[in-house]
């Protein structure tokens, strides 16, 4: 059970980076990519928005929570 938990969270945690990120991206960049194919387009995305998930939206997101439980901590 403890395990469901800790994936259930992580899959939030990935949510919560992903969808911001995947709508920023497209509101600055959709109009350049219109006229792409989806595939060379799913392509571009993904190059981009994979490793700013890894290397910078869930470690900020880990440390946001760590920060928000101590400040919650008597």
């Amino acid at each position: 059970m403890k395990l469901m938990k800790g994936r259930i969270i992580q899959a939030v945690k990935i949510w919560f980076v992903i969808y911001p990120s995947i709508t920023v991206f497209y509101l600055i960049f959709g109009k350049h990519l219109i006229n792409i194919p989806v595939p060379l387009r799913t392509l571009i995305l993904t190059l981009i928005l994979v490793p700013w998930m890894m290397f910078v939206g869930i470690p900020v997101l880990n440390i946001l929570i760590e920060k928000f439980q101590k400040s919650e901590k008597p």
